[in-house]
């Protein structure tokens, strides 16, 4: 790697030690700041799932900076540019995906401008994907989910369980990551993990038939540690799943192995209702807008 022009201390990627920076650690920002200081003490003012999103999104950018030779503080626009292209066209992403870490690269300048660290956001001026009012997921057809549904109970107990939780009960990938072993509970009849949600609140899911057996298949009486944990027995990261997922999807659905996300499996959890035995009351409790739920209860009930 190319290393940036101003590294004094050594440059470390902002998702890494600066999410867990206390604030006492902070030192007061000037010119003289680095870049990683300054991400430092801009992440704070965000909590949770978002900050650990913003962190992940200032990685990219810095990483492709160090690339490029350039202090992400002496970013121009031209360095904005070229990211979004590589981001857009060159990996495939979403239109969606760009406009986000566009955004949160945005606001990190904006933080910088307004600590008088640097003139300019070299963000303000750069165009940003058009992204339309209807969702950006690329979708799942009843066939295609199918597909990928048996791919991932081919592949291991672990995926199984991980992609019917996604998919049969429509959690977050976040929220699926999040919980422990010891989440996992009874309540009238029905397994339910206790998950946390966005913004930090707790809240019980019943799971469908089939993926609470999959779950328990996939546990074999493993009663501690992260749901979902590594060989190691670390949790399983959200970059680990997006690489699964699309590995599973270049043999289910070829199509859109470049541009599935685990999102999508939140989307299809609607369709999923006509492939299952999925209850309308579970179809009610974890669908958001109240037309989709009403959908899903009455495809669940065809």
């Amino acid at each position: 790697m190319l290393p940036i022009t101003k590294a004094s201390p050594p440059y470390a990627a902002p998702g890494t030690a600066v999410v867990a920076t206390a604030p006492a650690n902070i030192e007061v920002l000037d010119k003289a700041s680095t870049a990683d200081q300054v991400a430092a003490a801009f992440l704070l003012g965000y909590t949770g799932h978002t900050r650990v999103a913003y962190a992940r999104d200032l990685t990219d950018w810095f990483e492709f900076c160090v690339s490029a030779g350039v202090d992400p503080l002496e970013a121009r626009r031209g360095h904005v540019d070229a990211w979004a292209r590589k981001f857009g066209e060159i990996d495939g992403r979403a239109p969606s995906t760009v406009a986000r870490k566009l955004s949160t690269v945005s606001g990190f300048y904006r933080y910088a401008v307004d600590e008088e660290l640097i003139g300019r956001n070299p963000v303000s001026a750069v165009r940003r994907p058009r992204v339309g009012n209807e969702s950006q997921s690329t979708g799942l057809s009843r066939d295609e989910l199918a597909a990928l549904l048996e791919a991932a109970s081919a592949h291991s107990p672990r995926t199984n369980a991980l992609i019917l939780l996604l998919a049969m009960n429509g959690l977050r990938i976040s929220e699926a990551l999040g919980a422990d072993v010891a989440d996992l509970d009874t309540e009238r009849g029905h397994r339910v993990p206790r998950i946390t949600r966005k913004g930090g609140k707790r809240a019980t899911v019943p799971l469908a038939p089939r993926t609470a057996d999959a779950i328990d298949i996939y546990l074999q009486g493993r009663a501690d540690g992260p749901l979902f944990a590594t060989s190691s027995g670390r949790r399983l990261d959200q970059a680990a799943v997006w690489r699964l997922l699309r590995r599973l999807a270049a043999t289910a659905v070829p199509a859109k192995a470049r541009s599935i996300h685990p999102h999508d499996l939140r989307h299809a959890f609607v369709t999923l209702a006509q492939l299952s035995t999925v209850a309308a009351d579970a179809s009610f409790d974890r669908v958001n807008n109240s037309g989709s739920a009403r959908k899903a209860a009455l495809l669940a009930s065809a």
